[in-house]
């Protein structure tokens, strides 16, 4: 028969064990107070060779397969309805702020955080422009490095003047019928969709309302989320490609939606809060109203 106090016993032990080493994570991933040299070298040397080893893979992996040119430029402000100009804000954006949490982690003072962390988008991106301009696929788009100017002034810009980030940048996808039309271009599966099908994105401007009505009563969490997205596009812009792609009904929408920021739902477990701050990224479905400027607006039970 089994003895429920040794069962008590064993129970007790596992309990202490978990909440030993929730206190050791939780310590671990608490923010120093001061300059921690040992963290700020870490994340510098880890940052440095995840970069290098990302271009270095891009180079072998993607711009093997295609030649090679002299540098030059291109001019591509008018393809997809400027969704892949919004895909590079987003990244600037949610680079930079990476960049500067983890110096924020090891204590570095905040001049120093937005000066070298917040930049950490634009220079990687900057780097990947140039391996654009040596391609003869591609070139190097001006409008794309002011797409990446934007994200990271998005950034750096609210925490000079706010000291927070009151307006967070997101993501949503959903998977539409044009990449099985063309899943060269836009994707082949739901993880490359997720990347390519520019008609299933939509990238928001999340805003905190408590942070701009401080006496209110709305909950810290709650935020009003600004959309953008288009819809009906096979090609970059909007013409045939060796006739194969007539007919694009392309347009632009706009969405208004409810949001939630994770970052701000209070926790004293610091790993919630870091999964929290990591899923901040992706904009909570909620119930949403688009408007494509052809048609009167819609309402969406749930929109992903």
């Amino acid at each position: 028969m089994i003895n429920l106090r040794k069962i008590v016993f064993v129970i007790g032990i596992l309990t202490a064990q978990c909440a030993i080493s929730q206190s050791k994570t939780d310590l671990f991933l608490k923010p120093s107070d001061s300059l921690n040299t040992a963290r700020r070298d870490a994340v510098v040397i880890t940052q440095a060779s995840l970069g290098a080893m990302t271009l270095i893979g891009l180079n072998q992996l993607w711009y093997a397969d295609y030649k090679r040119s002299s540098f030059k430029t291109i001019n591509d402000t008018d393809e997809w309805l400027q969704m892949d100009k919004l895909g590079h804000v987003f990244s600037s954006y949610q680079l930079g702020r990476i960049g500067a949490n983890t110096l924020d982690w090891a204590g570095v003072r905040k001049k120093d955080q937005l000066l070298y962390g917040a930049t950490l988008g634009f220079g990687f991106l900057t780097a990947v422009e140039v391996f654009d301009g040596f391609s003869e696929e591609w070139g190097f788009s001006w409008s794309d490095m002011a797409a990446n100017a934007i994200g990271t002034s998005l950034y750096v810009g609210q925490e000079l003047l706010w000291d927070e980030q009151r307006i967070v940048m997101k993501y949503s996808f959903h998977q539409t019928k044009f990449a099985n039309q063309r899943p060269d271009k836009l994707g082949e599966g739901f993880l490359e969709e997720i990347l390519k099908d520019y008609n299933g994105q939509t990238y928001w401007l999340s805003a905190n309302i408590h942070s701009f009505f401080k006496g209110s009563a709305i909950p810290k969490w709650i935020n009003v989320a600004f959309g953008y997205g288009a819809d009906g596009m096979l090609t970059g812009i909007n013409e045939p490609s060796n006739g194969s792609f007539l007919n694009q009904n392309r347009t632009r929408q706009l969405y208004l939606s409810l949001d939630i920021d994770l970052s701000r739902i209070e926790t004293n477990s610091r790993l919630l809060k870091t999964i929290f701050d990591v899923l901040n990224v992706v904009k909570v479905p909620f119930p949403t109203l688009s408007f494509d400027g052809k048609n009167d607006l819609k309402f969406h039970y749930i929109y992903f």
